[in-house]
């Protein structure tokens, strides 16, 4: 029998309220925002298929803000004006 690697992550080991963080070291406390980054290259197949598949995780963190470089915003946003509607 093959046993999962899988684990339930339950949260830190620590609580963190934020009552003691000022808004300019949100981005220095590691608890109030955790970051990695990756290549477009290694999330966009995964995030296509999710979407495609409609998982309902996808929803979950749809208001989330991400950091693109600015060229790749441009090129983004020039695409999308530029595109033609779909028959």
């Amino acid at each position: 029998m093959v046993r999962s690697a899988l684990k339930v992550y339950f949260g830190p080991d620590t609580e963190f309220d934020g009552a003691d963080v000022r808004p300019h070291d949100i981005l220095r406390h590691p608890a109030a925002v955790e970051t990695v980054n990756v290549s477009l290259r290694e999330i966009l197949p995964v995030l296509v298929e999710a979407m495609n598949s409609r998982r309902g995780w996808v929803n979950d963190f749809a208001d989330d803000e991400v950091s693109i470089s600015t060229d790749l915003y441009e090129v983004i946003a020039a695409y999308n004006h530029y595109r033609k509607p779909v028959a």
